[in-house]
C-alpha cells in the first residue's frame, strides 16, 4: 500500500543515467530510482479498532493518516544518517520477480538501523525485509542481457556518491507520487 523511502540525490540519477546504454537485453530498466526503508501492508494501516480483518481497507487518506501516526514513534527518535553508494551489484536469485536484478549497492549503517526498527514496529515481508533487507537501488532486472554484461556491470568503478538523509517520504505506489514527507 505505501513504502518509505529515501530521497535520492541527483548524482545517483546521473550514474543510473550514465549505465543506461549498458542495459540492452533486459526486460524493465527503471527510469524512475527509489530507496525502500520499508513497505507497509494494509494491516499496517488498520487502526486497532479495525475488528474485521477481512473489512475493504481504509481510504487511502485515511491509511496515510493512520501510517503517519504509526511512524510517529519510531522516527521521532532517529538522526540524520549517512548513505553512500559503492557500487554496482546483481542478484542472481531475487526473493520475487525476474532475474537477474542490477542495482546500485549501499553502504549505511543508520539506514539498517532504523529498517530494523520499523519491522520490529510493522511486520516485515517474508524474504526482502528484517534479516533479508539488502539497501539497494533497482536499475534493471529480467530478460537476456549478452554474456558478461552483467559481470562489466558489475566490475565498474566510480567514486562513492554520499550524503546524509534529514527526511524520508511516504512512497504510494497507486498515485506513483510521494504522499508525505517526515523529517528527522
Amino acid at each position: 500500500m505505501f513504502s518509505l523511502n529515501v530521497p535520492l540525490p541527483p548524482a545517483v540519477s546521473r550514474i543510473a543515467r550514465d549505465l543506461h546504454p549498458k542495459f540492452s537485453g533486459f526486460d524493465r530498466v527503471r527510469d524512475r530510482h527509489t530507496l525502500v526503508c520499508k513497505r507497509f501492508g494494509v494491516d499496517d494501516v488498520r487502526a486497532d479498532t479495525d475488528a474485521d480483518p477481512h473489512a475493504d481497507p481504509p481510504s487511502r487518506p485515511v491509511a496515510l493518516r493512520r501510517l503517519r501516526d504509526r511512524l510517529r514513534r519510531p522516527l521521532a527518535r532517529t538522526s540524520p544518517f549517512e548513505i553512500a553508494v559503492t557500487g554496482v551489484d546483481v542478484f542472481d536469485a531475487p526473493a520475487s520477480g525476474s532475474r537477474p536484478v542490477v542495482y546500485l549497492a549501499l553502504d549505511s549503517d543508520g539506514l539498517v538501523r532504523l529498517h530494523r526498527r520499523l519491522c520490529a514496529r510493522f511486520d516485515p515481508i517474508d524474504g526482502l525485509e528484517a534479516d533479508d533487507y539488502v539497501p539497494h537501488v533497482t536499475l534493471a532486472r529480467g530478460g537476456d542481457p549478452e554474456p558478461g554484461v552483467v559481470a562489466d556491470l558489475v566490475a565498474r568503478e566510480f567514486n562513492p556518491i554520499r550524503w546524509r538523509v534529514h527526511a524520508l517520504d511516504v512512497w504510494d505506489p497507486a498515485a506513483r507520487e510521494v504522499a508525505a514527507t517526515v523529517d528527522l
